[in-house]
This record gives structure tokens, sequence and C-alpha cells, in this order.
């Protein structure tokens, strides 16, 4: 199977080429961006599991450039077509109204962002983009963690596991996933471990009010997931993009608003910073909120004195009570799980990743932008071409 028939199969492989992104999993970051505007007031990313490179690329081109891709350029666009059409039917003869469309030079001009930081981490060689600092470590390992903070920050000492310096960052992202097994149950429990391993990170370096961004298998019990992500953050929402196949369980969690419980400290040896001491929290919790002596009310069909629901009410500082009333007739669930909200990103008219699609009249495959640096592969090739190729070395030939 060549080139040419996977570019007619998989659409976004191509246009991945075309437009100069290093993997078709470029479009999937933008196609967020679109739903969630990710980028919105971000200067420093941190970027988990980036091999080769692409979502690191598109940060690159966004945050350091200042280009525009998708929404935003299509709302550029259509200013700019705005403007083309006031300056054909506009008066011309008189200076610029306050309310009219700014000169069609602010719609093409780059706005690169100021004191921008983007750090890439992979286990994976990656080629080098403009601006973006790579790291080659393993982020399921705790001595990645000083590595990044120092990254960020150069002036961060590891020795001394300063805080000062542990909250610097926006946006954390992560498309991370194993090399998949085709055992569903296995393959999902491995990419949430992974995927609690780029949390641990996140929580060292995130700050109030950042965004986490990462790959995950759908499965049965994913919904744990999610309240425990909730846990952290104050919206939760599971995307697929477009460009993500259908046929495909992968999905991306989009955490906004980093809000740590009270109490909360990230921790280097203690990543979430909870661990063991998750008993003691909740019963130091329930024991300060103010519960009300249970009332006894006659049970008009018996006559039985039955006990009434217990209240606990707290009052705020306006002086409003809030009452929350126990209803002991509702039975509690022990796995009661929250269900975080579903949302397709990516224009209907944008391409269908699992379908197929007619090549152009002289339609031309284009090598991969940036070719596998370190493939798993390379050695197997490497004895293959000293033992003389597939076929090996052939008769005569010493």
């Amino acid at each position: 199977m060549g080139k040419s028939s996977k570019d007619k199969r998989d659409a976004y492989y191509r246009l991945a080429k075309e437009q100069g992104w290093r993997a078709r999993s470029a479009f999937k970051l933008l196609q967020l961006d679109e739903e969630f505007d990710l980028f919105a007031n971000v200067t420093r990313v941190v970027d988990l599991c980036a091999a080769p490179g692409s979502w690191s690329q598109v940060l690159s081109r966004v945050l350091i450039k200042g280009e525009k891709f998708g929404r935003s350029a299509w709302q550029d666009r259509e200013a700019k077509f705005r403007q083309q059409m006031f300056n054909v039917f506009g008066p011309t003869n008189r200076g610029r109204h306050p309310h009219e469309e700014p000169p069609l030079a602010a719609y093409e001009e780059l706005k690169p962002r100021k004191d921008v930081k983007i750090v890439a981490i992979d286990l994976q060689p990656i080629s080098p983009l403009p601006g973006i600092i790579t790291l080659r470590a393993d982020i399921t390992h705790p001595a990645t963690v000083p590595l990044l903070l120092k990254a960020l920050d150069p002036d961060y000492d590891p020795v001394s596991h300063s805080q000062q310096a542990a909250q610097p960052v926006d946006l954390v992202i992560s498309d991370g996933a194993p090399d998949v097994t085709g055992l569903h149950d296995l393959d999902i429990y491995v990419q949430s471990q992974l995927l609690f391993a780029a949390l641990n990170l996140a929580l060292c370096v995130l700050k109030p009010g950042g965004k986490f961004v990462a790959k995950i298998f759908r499965g049965k019990n994913v919904d744990v997931l999610y309240a425990q992500l909730k846990l952290f953050f104050e919206r939760v929402h599971v995307a697929k993009p477009r460009s993500s196949r259908a046929s495909s369980v992968e999905a991306f969690i989009v955490c906004l608003n980093f809000q740590p419980p009270k109490g909360f400290s990230a921790s280097l040896e203690e990543p979430l910073g909870v661990g063991y001491r998750l008993p003691e929290m909740m019963a130091e919790r329930n024991s300060s909120l103010p519960v009300a002596a249970p009332t006894v009310l006659q049970n008009q069909t018996t006559g039985a004195w039955d006990a009434a629901p217990a209240q606990h009410q707290i009052t705020d500082e306006d002086g409003i009570a809030e009452i929350d009333v126990e209803d002991y007739s509702v039975p509690e669930y022990k796995d009661t799980r929250w269900i975080a909200p579903f949302i397709a990103c990516g224009d209907l008219s944008a391409f269908d990743s699992d379908a197929s699609y007619r090549l152009p009249p002289g339609h031309v495959s284009l090598d991969p932008v940036q070719p596998p640096t370190a493939p798993p592969y390379k050695r197997a090739l490497e004895l293959r071409k000293i033992q003389g190729g597939a076929y090996g070395k052939t008769a005569g030939k010493s």
C-alpha cells in the first residue's frame, strides 16, 4: 500500500503534509482550540509525550509566530471581506468612523505573544522547533519534575524543592498513548496510568485557573476518572475532534479552571497532594460542618414516632442560611459517579476521518514533513541492511 492510497483513505494525513504539519494529530489540537479557546491568555505551556512534535508545532506557530488557524482565522477572513466590501461601496472622502472595521493590514499581520515559554517532553528525541525547549525524559519518573521546573525557571533549586516557581504554567497538554496490544481492558488501564502521570506533572506546575488537556481511552469505568479530575478542575469535558477516527476509542479530556482543593499542596514525593491523608482530610471537613439535632415526628399512618431527616445548616457572611436535608429514604450508593459532558469538535463540513476521498487529477503524494527520528524498527532496518536486504546476500557475492 503506497503513499497515494493512504492519501486517499486518510484526508487529514494528506492535509498535514500539504499544510506543513509533522503529524495529522495537529488538527486535533486545532479543533479542540476552536471549541474551548485553549490558547486564550496563554503564554507558558508544557507539552507531554510530544514526539514527533505536531502539538508543539501548533504551539510554536500560534503563540510564538502569531499565526491563526480554525475559527480565529475564519473570523479574520470574514472581517477582511467586510472591510473590502466597505471600501468598494462605502465613502472614501472622509476619515474612518470609530465603529468602522480596521484596515486590511491589521488582519494580515502576525501577532506573536510576548514572554512565551514552551517545554516539550518525550522519551523519543524531537527535532528542533522554533522557540521550543525539548527534554528527553520519562514523565512517569519523579526525577522529571525537577527537570521540568528547572527548564521553566532557571532559578528553581531542585535540591531544596522550592515551590516559588511551582505554578507558572497556563496550559498542560498530553497526546501520549501506549503501544496498544488489542486487549482493550489492558490498553484502557495503561492509558489511564499514563494520564495520571501527566496529571502529576500538571499539578506541580499548573497555576490556579490553568487548563489541562490529555488523551483518554473511553471504557466502562472511565467516568470514575472524570470524577477524580473534577476534584481539581471546575469544568471537565470529554471532547471528540472530527479528525479523530470515530472507530477509535480515543477522546480528549479537557479540564478548565484549575482549582486545587482547600489544603492542597503539590509535592514531588506525593504529586497528587492527597495520598493516604484522604480519609483524614474528609473526616476533618465533615467535623467542621454544623449539624442540627434530629427532630422526632409522628407517623400519621402507624402512629409511631420516627426520626426526621437530619439537617445541616450553614450560614454565609450575608446571614443567609442554607439547610441541607439528608433524606434517609434514598439509599446511598458507594459507587456514585459523575458523568462528564461529551462534546464533538470540528466543523461538520470538514473531512470525515473514517471516509475515503477521491484524489484530484494530477495529485502528487508528498513525503512526510518530519520523518521518524528514532523509530523502534530502526535497529531492525540496520541489521537487515548489513545482511544484504530483505532476502539476504545473493549467491556469488562475498
